[in-house]
This record gives C-alpha cells, structure tokens and sequence, in this order.
C-alpha cells in the first residue's frame, strides 16, 4: 500500500478567497516565526515549504541594481512625455522583465519600489529626476499609468506589487534625515497628499514607502497619516516598507525615542509593516521587535497586523499558488518590442523649447558640429539598471546624416599634471585588463559595491598621460585617461584608471584642484584626502594630509578652442549639455544653482561666438536657467536610457515632431526661488500653480513642427461633472502630436487659489489638416479646495475661468462657468475657537508635533519671532476671555485687525517638555467678524486659541 498525500493546506487552495488563506496561514505561523517577517529580508518557514521574501526591487525607469535590464528615460523624462498610455506600456514592460529575471535569479524581488509620486516642488533638489512633475495632477496620471503596468491587468493576481515613495513632503537631501518639513493644512490636502491619493485610489498600488524626513516635527515613520489617510482610500490591504535605515534613525539621529523598541513599537503601531534596516541582517530589528513585545510596547495582535498586510501582497503575486499563480506566465526580457517602446519613449520625451527661425529640424545636407561634455555619453542615475544597448547622441547624428557630415568636438581641457621634479602624472598601460562594467553582476545594495583593484595604480614618468578633465561645477572634476577609464580610488587607497564611469553610492571619480603656493592640490572628494605620489603608486594621503603633492596644471587644449574650431567649420552646430546624475544633484546632494556649470558655459558661448546657428540640446535630470536670448534653437530631455541616440537624432532630423511637454516651470534665475526647506507652496508662491514671476519656459511648455488650431469651446455642468469640449486641426505639413491641457482659475475666490490648476490634458497624434473633437469630463470635487475655516473640502460658489490651451499660459480658448456650492462663511472662533496650525498667513512660523502621536501645533522659527493671521473670525455678539494652550516658554500677543494688542500671555516658566501643554488666560473684549493676530517670541509652542464669555 502506498501512503496518500496529505491534503494541500487551505492557505495554498487557490479556489479560496485570499482572506481565508490569510487567516490560515497567519494561524500556522508561531509568533517568532511573524516576527521575522517583520524585516526587509523575511526568511523561509521550511515547515511550511514557505520560501524567502524581500520587500524592495528598485524599478523606478527600468529593473535596477540587478545587472543589465531594458533602460528607459529617467522619471522626469517619462513625466515630460504627458502621456498615461505609453507610461502604462513601460511600467508593463517593466514588470515583466522583473518576472523574467526572477526567474533566473531570486534575489530579483516581485515588490517593487516605484514610483516616486514627490512632487517636483523645487528644482535644485538632488532627486528631480526621480519624480514625474510639479504637478499633483500631472504626477497622479503618469504614476497611475506606471502602477497599472507594473500590477498587470489580471483581475486577481500582480505581476508585481508597487510601491510609491516617499511619503511625504520630501524634496530636499539636505538633512534629510533630521529636517522637519513645515505643511500647512491647505498645501497638505491639495498639493502634497493629492499625488499619493489619487494614485492608491485608482486601485493599482500596493504600499507606500514612508521619506527619511520629519513633517511638522513628526518623523513620516510614526506618521499618523498613515492611519488616517492612506489606509481610508482604498479596501484593499496596503504595505508600509520602511526606508533603508530609517527605523534606527527615529533614535539615533532624529532622537525622537529614546530607545529602539520605542521607536519600533511606534513605527508599527503608526502603520510600518516591514523594516528595512541593516541590510540582510534581520537579528538586529527581530531583537527590537522582541524587546518590544517583552515590554508590553506591542502585542501578537499588532504583529499579526502588520504580517497580514505582506501576506496580502505575496499572495496576490501567486506565491501560494502551485503552479506560482498566472503572472509567471508573463514574463519577456530585452525583447524587440521593449527595445522599440524604448526608443518611443525617449522620443516622446524631447521637449522643443525654442525654435526661432525654423531652425530645426535641420537640413538633411547640412554640416554638423556636434559639441559638448554630453555629446558621446549615454548617462545612468542611481536607479538604472546596466545598460544592455548603449547609444550616444553623437552616434544617432553620425548614423543619422553620415559620419562625414558630423564633426565632433567634445571640450574636454586636455592637461597633464606636472610635479616639482619635472615628472608627470603617468596612467600605466593595462592590455590584459578586462573592461568591466560596475554593477554588471547585480547586487542587493550597490552601494557595497567596491572599486576595481586588478589595474595598476597611476605613477609618474617624463611625458605622462594626456587627461581629459571636465569640471561638473562647483569645481567638481573628472579625469579620464587616454584608454577611455576615469581615475578612481578604491578600498586600498590607490588612484587607479579604473571606472567605465563615475557612479556609486559615494562617488569615487571626483575630484578638486585646490591652489597651493606655486600650483595645486588635487583632493579626492570620495575619501576627502589630497592625492600623493608615493613610491609604490599614486594613492591618497592620509587623514591629515601628510606627503599631499603639488601639481602644475598643464594646458594642452581647452575645450573652447576644439568647440571654436568646429563649429566655425559647420552650417550648424549642435551643443549638447547638461548634467551626470552622479554628480553634483542626486540622491543625498541637492544642487546650489539652477546655472549651467561654467565649463559648459565656456562651450556653449564659444560655439556661439563662432557660429551663430547655434542649437543648444539640454539633456539633464532638472531644469537650468540658461540664457536663450540669442540662441536660435534649444531641446530639453531628461537622460534617455538606451535610446540616446534615436532620440538625439530622431527630433533634430525632423524624423519626429517633439512633443513632449514641461513638467515643471524652468525659472529664469536663482532668485525665483524660495528656499529649499520652505514647503509652504502657496504662501511662498512656488510652482506654476502660485509663482507670479515670468519663468524661462512655463509649465506645459513645448513647441512641434506642426502648428495647431483650437475651436468650438463648449462647457456643460450636469450630474457633479464639468463637461467641456473643443476641437483640435493641425494646420502644419507634417504629422505631429499635440498635448491639449485644461486648466481652471477661480474668478472671485475667498481665499488665495491658484492662478492656475491642471484639470485634465489629453496627448494626441494628428496628421496635416485633420481636425478632431475631444472632451473632457471633470468631477466637480476637483474644484474644491482645504477650506481651514472647517477642516475639510469645499467646493466654493461662484466663477470659475475654463482655460484650454498649449501651456499653462498658452491659452487658445476660454470661457466663465459658475459653480454651484457653498459659499464661504467666517471661522466659528467662539464656539471652536482656533486650532493654531490651521492659519490663513504665516511668517517666521514653523509647525511642530502637537503630541508623539498626533496633532500639530506652531512655534518661531529657531525659536525666534513669528507672526499667525487667522481670517474672519467670528465672536458673535461677543467674548470676554481668550485661552490658549501652550508648551515651552515665551510669550503671546493678540489683536485684531491689525489693531492693537488686546492681551499679552507670558509663560515663564518652562514646561517639563514640548508636550505638556498648559493654559495662559486674559480678558479681552471682541464681537462680530473680524481678523486675528498672534505673535509669538521665544520657543512656544501654540496648540490652540479658545475664546469665552
């Protein structure tokens, strides 16, 4: 007799609903075994034949960190597109690459972490590139789209599970990990929060990843939006992945708890389901867990919570089904149809800045310069995957109009590095030495990844080598040899041509020349040390700088002279700058400056001053501030993956219409900006939604060869929905897309709105003389806007301008609906009093934690002075006492209207913490509508402002 097989557990039924496989499988599991799960790398349950499971597989523009993988255009790029149909495209390829290299290696992880729904707020912060636009609504459509393609369209099963970083209000690397951003209630509802919930409602997004910074003095791992925001859009089971490292930093930098099981215990109970912390090493969070439970911090309950959550997800990707579930069936890599929607991305991501004189595209016999640090490289970012097709702009053009048509001039200053006894900098010869490729072979963390030691360190001889040295800006350099590899400094400290490029998590290919006495210093940014040519090869000094030798920099060629004498050979002359992702603004380094680094300024006034049919071809992960005033032609695209070279070519041939379009206003200068830290976009006037300056390129930006006519506006309010449609020809001769965009303008609002709003955009592709009629249909909620007088949504009544048009200040046709809502009414203040956070105008403010756990109060700015208007406060028939609820000490001033002050509150002594709140009382005498002022001096916190009597 042969012995039957025991029943299949019902957790591995796939005829069963995943609830009941859930409770199945989460009653099997003992509690160490849950809480294991609890870590970023969850280990296998062999009783169960329970495999191994990661959270994290970085996807933003392609599978990453994984070896080579189809790339496409960075974020920003996909964001410049405007294009949710194509994006969901990508995101499908993408997941299905995933699948496919899963399949052949599993430390390839099914949940993804993309995409980043930041809003591009700022444009110096080092992660521009990661985000899709400045725009919440903008941003919600593409990364909907990518989400969609990630998830697939089974109705049951994923073929990967996204999730989107970083919540929330985070756009600065500057003390990211310490930094507090200040959100206001109405920049909270309608700008930042807008992004993530209108992405995690459309039902395609299984988690967040909460940002490594604070908002309103709560770090966003204890946030109590979790809870009270994110988990109320949507049925579905969401999973909160931690940022790496970020659960130790709630201790040991932020010193927000004291210890790591209270900040454990309170990241869970607030919302996080898996740690990611110490890399693959789980005892550390485990023991934090444990510690936790031990001290009645937490409870089996709030584990099961948590586990219940990532087995949501691992059972919708088909883990527990026996055959793996139908995703695995949809796995392709590297096929000819990725390769082509590639190539098609890139392309509809080229945005036509300027074209005065129609000089593009370019004649098919004209004479090419091609200049430009840009112009032969194909650049990654740190979320790229390895290239498994490189192409460069320079070889589009050379395919494109034949090589002997293109001349090409990179400007790189050619220099050798002279010593004090004659000798130069030499880069020995290594023929044996294979070319390598950093991160070829994929790796959990790249930033482990070490620099390449089997080369031979840089010496000195009588000629040296001839180094091509770009500066980035700031005076960040890079030398590369003759052979083509960047000097780079590994473990053992030797300076090495060793790197196919700069990258890595500290960058090891940077450089600066520091003047010292009769020549220069060479510092090596990596390790921070000087460069000393020692006896047994060029290495880095030591920590204090003993033995550092001095150069003479050696000139042989400046980059201006080659670029001079090219493009005064051409009929025209393409400059291609911009920027390398790794350098100087990227994940941890903001940047300083919207200007184009001089070197490239140097450049591009060169190849200008010698010819001026001058096209300048930005391709960067951010916008610049370049002057255009007399370049006749300039291009923007985001750095393009494989297909640089179809999409260099492709646009400026007149192969392809551009028609990508600005995702975010590109600002004239500097001084158009706020400050980094302020994340008060509408009291600061930030983004094209608020900023009342004139901007270099408007947000919705961007020029075709075809032009395009607008007509027949019509609008209709029925069934809570803004009807409105037109009609779109192109009157041009050559076949071409257009991004039809709708906006809207509150006419006579009670309080400050945007001077423009994005409702709807619609891309589309229209041969010479064809005509079409679109229409959009817009829910009446998208006119509503955080009213602080009640806390919540309200639409206002009143008119509402209807702008259809090209841009955001393109506007072709326009029209006046009036909406009916609720019309605005003053602040109950003598019956609710005033919560302090929930201001009308602020200076000099910041706002802070109320509690651990919840609430917001404010306080001065770096305990200096501050200033709060509350608008239309009614008292009714009168009040006769004003309470208020603050902690810390200094002192408060009231008024009304400007008037003068009706009651001054000290509070000298200093409470025990900021959270132990006590209540400050005086007489005043107010009645009817009116406006309040509170100043504040000192450290005070100021929770709440009640009235009496």
């Amino acid at each position: 007799m042969t012995a039957k097989t025991p029943p299949a557990p019902p957790f591995r039924d796939p005829h069963l609903p995943f609830a009941k496989r859930i409770d199945d499988l989460l009653a099997r599991l003992a509690l160490d075994e849950k809480v294991a799960f609890l870590h970023q790398f969850a280990p296998p349950v062999e009783r169960l034949g329970i495999a191994a499971f990661r959270t994290g597989q970085e996807a933003l523009h392609g599978v990453a960190w994984m070896g080579p993988a189809t790339v496409f255009p960075q974020a920003v790029g996909l964001g410049a597109t405007w294009n949710p149909d194509l994006v969901r495209r990508v995101g499908e390829a993408v997941s299905k690459e995933v699948r496919a290299m899963r399949a052949r290696d599993d430390r390839v992880g099914l949940n993804v972490w993309a995409p980043t729904v930041n809003l591009l707020r700022h444009p110096l912060w080092g992660r521009n590139e990661e985000g899709y636009s400045e725009d919440p609504k903008l941003t919600s459509a593409i990364a909907t789209a990518y989400t969609h393609g990630l998830r697939g369209d089974h109705p049951v099963y994923w073929r990967t599970a996204p999730v989107l970083k970083h919540w929330l209000a985070h756009n600065n690397e500057t003390d990211r990990a310490t930094c507090s951003s200040s959100v206001r209630p109405r920049v909270l509802h309608e700008y930042d929060l807008r992004a993530f919930r209108e992405t995690v409602e459309a039902g395609a997004v299984a988690g967040v990843m909460p940002a490594y910074n604070l908002v309103n003095g709560r770090p966003n791992h204890v946030s109590p939006y979790l809870r009270e925001q994110l988990r109320t859009w949507t049925d579905e089971e969401l999973l909160v992945c931690s940022d790496a490292g970020a659960p130790s930093n709630l201790v040991d930098h932020e010193h927000y708890f004291a210890t790591h099981e209270e900040a454990t215990a309170a990241a869970l109970l607030a919302g996080v389901d898996s740690f990611t912390d110490h890399g693959t090493d789980s005892s550390v969070i485990v023991a934090r867990v444990r510690g936790a439970l031990a001290q009645g911090l937490l409870t089996e309950a709030d584990i099961d919570t948590a586990v219940r959550r990532q087995l949501s997800v691992r059972f919708r990707l088909g883990e527990f089904d026996p055959d793996g579930g139908p995703p695995t069936d949809t796995a392709e890599f590297d096929t000819p149809a990725h390769r082509a929607l590639a190539q098609e991305a890139a392309e509809q991501a080229v945005v036509l800045l300027k074209n005065d004189g129609g000089l593009l595209p370019l004649a098919p016999d004209a004479r090419i310069a091609v200049v430009g640090l840009l112009a032969d490289e194909c650049k990654l970012d740190w979320y790229s995957g390895t290239l498994l097709h490189r192409s460069t702009p320079l070889e589009g053009l050379y395919e494109r109009f034949g090589a002997e048509r293109v001349e090409f001039a990179e400007g790189v200053d050619r220099v050798r590095l002279r010593l004090a006894d004659g000798t130069f900098l030499q880069v020995p010869a290594a023929p044996e030495a294979a070319d390598e490729v950093r991160g070829a072979a994929g790796a959990l963390d790249p930033a482990l990844l070490a620099g390449r030691t089997d080369l031979p360190p840089l010496t000195t001889g009588p000629t040296g080598a001839e180094l091509a040295l770009a500066d980035w800006g700031e005076g960040v350099l890079t030398l590369r040899a003759p052979d083509g590899r960047y000097l780079s400094v590994a473990e053992d400290g030797f300076v090495r041509a060793a790197a196919d490029q700069p990258g890595g998590w500290v960058v090891q290919e940077t450089f600066r020349l520091e003047p010292h006495e009769n020549g220069h210093l060479l510092r090596h940014l990596g390790t921070g040390r000087h460069v000393s040519v020692a006896a047994d090869g060029v290495r880095v000094a030591g920590e204090a700088g003993e033995n550092a030798s001095v150069f003479e920099l050696i000139i042989a060629e400046r980059g201006e002279d080659a670029v001079t004498r090219a493009a005064a050979a051409a009929d025209v002359v393409v400059v291609v700058a911009g920027n390398d992702p790794h350098i100087n603004g990227r994940e941890t380094e903001d940047r300083t400056t919207l200007a184009l680094p001089p070197h490239q300024e140097r450049l591009l006034r060169a190849a200008r001053a010698a010819n001026p049919a001058t096209v300048l071809a930005l391709v960067s992960s951010y916008p610049y501030a370049v002057d255009v005033a007399r370049l006749p032609a300039v291009l923007w695209t985001a750095h393009g993956g494989q297909a640089a070279s179809t999409r260099a070519s492709a646009v400026p041939a007149g192969d392809v219409s551009p028609a990508g379009r600005l995702p975010q206003t590109w600002y004239a200068s500097d001084a158009d900006l706020p400050g980094l830290l302020d994340y008060d976009v509408l009291g600061s006037r930030q983004t094209y939604l608020h900023f009342e300056g004139t901007p270099l390129f408007p947000f919705g930006h961007g020029l075709s060869y075809a032009s395009f006519s607008y007509a027949d506006l019509a609008t209709e309010v029925a069934d809570g929905t803004l009807r409105v449609s037109c009609t779109v020809a192109n009157t041009g001769d050559v076949p071409a897309d257009e991004v039809v965009q709708l906006y809207t303008r509150a006419v006579e609002p009670s309080s400050p709105r945007p001077r423009r709003e994005l409702l709807a955009h619609r891309r589309l592709t229209l041969r010479p003389g064809e005509r079409t009629g679109l229409t959009f249909e817009v829910p009446l909620s998208a006119f509503e806007f955080w009213d602080v007088t009640r806390d919540g949504r309200r639409l206002e009544h009143g008119p509402y301008d209807v702008l259809v048009g090209a841009s955001c200040e393109d506007v072709r046709l326009r029209t006046t609906v009036v909406l009916q809502g609720e019309p605005a009414a003053p602040r109950p203040a003598a019956e609710q009093g005033l919560a302090a956070a929930g201001f009308d105008e602020q200076s000099g403010i910041a706002i802070v934690d109320r509690t651990r756990t919840k609430g917001d109060a404010v306080t001065p700015a770096d305990g200096g002075r501050g200033e709060l208007v509350y608008r239309s406060c009614d008292f009714g028939t009168g009040v006769t006492a004003v309470a208020v609820q603050v902690a810390g000490s200094g002192t408060l001033e009231l008024s009304l209207d400007g008037g003068p002050s009706l009651a001054v509150l000290t509070l000298a002594e200093p409470t025990p913490d900021p959270y132990t709140y006590t209540s400050l009382t005086a007489g005043i005498a107010a009645e009817g509508v009116q406006d309040v002022r509170v100043r504040l001096r000192g450290p005070l916190r100021l929770a709440h402002v009640g009235f009496s009597g």
